[in-house]
């Protein structure tokens, strides 16, 4: 092989490596770029479902209060009816209580 063909061969070779050396760190490169935005999107949605779950969490908790708020309404509605039907039988039974304790 002539010296030219040598040196060709070489040049060749160092041209492959350096080639693959670019590309290696293009390689790294993109990986990183890739691992950044996967943390990213990890860390958005993250974000997103912290933000969905208060929200649900108050929507809960506002139901959860018009549900409450609603069944002491109906139970103050239940008393003040029993109170009602009690004051129409208070006369009755202090008839009944002074009829008994004038009989004795």
């Amino acid at each position: 092989m002539s010296l030219e063909a040598i040196q060709k061969v070489t040049e060749a070779e160092q041209a492959a490596r350096e080639r693959r050396a670019e590309a290696a760190e293009e390689a790294k490169r993109i990986v990183a770029g890739a691992e950044r935005a996967g943390r990213q999107l990890v860390q958005d949605q993250r974000a997103k479902a912290e933000q969905e779950a208060r929200s649900m969490l108050a929507d809960a908790e506002a139901q959860a209060e018009k549900k409450a708020e609603q069944t002491l309404a109906d139970h103050a509605a239940r008393c003040e009816a029993l109170k009602q039907d009690a004051r129409k039988r208070l006369d009755k039974a202090a008839a009944l209580i002074v009829g008994r304790v004038g009989n004795s």
